[in-house]
């Protein structure tokens, strides 16, 4: 099953967004590089990179309403989260593990973001937990809308829930119990699978039979699509007509956008041992960014000069947000306990 996108919604969207789409993606992979430099000189224990998906991410998040719809994001949706309203502050927060971290106050692990102003629902470790719980709040949306509780064009309530994930997820039972669940009500729900081709060190053909996740959609009754995932429009359409069937109540869809990530697994990971340079150096020849600074100076959107500028306001930013999370408080050994267990009546 495949998704109609004739009418290229992407051609509709302004300057000004398109503008908006380049300073996200730039801004991510500033605040990315210098996270790799922070860990490298010990000042972090952590951190998993969005280099690669830039376009995926923004692609995915300009098409939802962002802050409304409900987000589950995975470890690697940094340039997601920025879009959608997260900053370089507060991820600069969960890496030092600081009090004033707005997703735990420094307990959750870093990149498992969550926000509750945002709508962005906090991730658990396990991997593909956060499908059965998207798939839950789509069921809660429907149920709502059904039982006349809010109206289903009501812009200001959440009218769909979003899932990111990568392919070697799909492997596990939570996404096909979840997929299953989506299928069979009619979700309003989005399957966004980000295929960077490892699970880790494990290439996608040991971890399925099939040439694309999307193929498994039909199994579920969803329509699946697979796009380009270092295109931003060709994402932006796909993720703009699975939106249009949530919001219609046509049910789920699963999108699958093909990309690939520039850097190992996460700061822990040598990608040495199971992929060569040479393959490596060649995906970085089909740089999202590039490419999309490209298509906007061609079509005057952008300038060489106003590149510049962007790359120089977001540099400055992530400067600004190191500095204010290496000031930031720890938190206190007794906070571990806050927020986990109810305060007792004797207390």
């Amino acid at each position: 099953m495949a998704i109609e996108t004739i009418a290229r919604p992407s051609a509709r969207l302004s300057e000004q967004t398109l503008l908006d789409m380049h300073w996200t993606m730039v801004l991510s992979r500033r605040l990315d590089e210098r996270c790799w430099a922070l860990h490298r000189q010990g000042k972090i224990p952590f951190h998993v990179s969005a280099m690669g998906h830039e376009a995926a991410q923004v692609g995915a998040a300009f098409a939802i309403h962002r802050g409304v719809d409900y987000v589950h994001p995975y470890y690697r949706d940094l340039t997601l989260v920025l879009a959608i309203g997260v900053t370089p502050a507060d991820f600069m927060m969960s890496l030092y593990g600081k009090q004033t971290e707005s997703s735990s106050g420094g307990r959750q692990m870093p990149s498992h973001f969550g926000s509750r102003t945002l709508n962005i629902v906090s991730g658990s470790a396990p991997v593909a937990t956060q499908v059965p719980q998207a798939v839950g709040l789509a069921f809660s949306i429907k149920y709502k809308q059904q039982c006349g509780l809010v109206k289903a064009n009501d812009a200001s309530q959440p009218r769909l829930a979003l899932a990111c994930l990568g392919e070697g997820a799909t492997s596990q039972g939570e996404w096909h119990e979840g997929m299953n669940w989506a299928g069979v009500h009619k979700l309003p729900f989005i399957c966004f699978v980000q295929n960077n081709i490892y699970a880790i060190s494990v290439p996608m053909q040991s971890q399925m039979a099939v040439a694309n996740v999307a193929d498994r959609a039909a199994g579920y009754g969803i329509p699946g699509v697979v796009v380009d995932g270092n295109d931003v429009f060709a994402v932006y359409d796909a993720m703009a007509a699975a939106v249009k069937r949530a919001y219609n109540g046509e049910g789920a869809t699963l999108v699958e956008a093909k990309t690939y990530r520039q850097v190992p697994h996460s700061s822990d990971d040598d990608d040495r041992s199971y992929r060569s340079r040479e393959e490596v150096a060649e995906w970085k020849g089909k740089d999202p960014i590039l490419q999309f600074e490209r298509r906007l100076l061609a079509e005057g959107i952008l300038t060489e000069a106003k590149a510049r500028s962007v790359d120089e306001r977001a540099r400055a930013e992530v400067e600004r947000a190191q500095v204010e999370a290496e000031a930031a408080p720890w938190p206190a050994p007794e906070d571990a306990l806050g927020d986990v267990y109810a305060p007792s009546e004797e207390a």
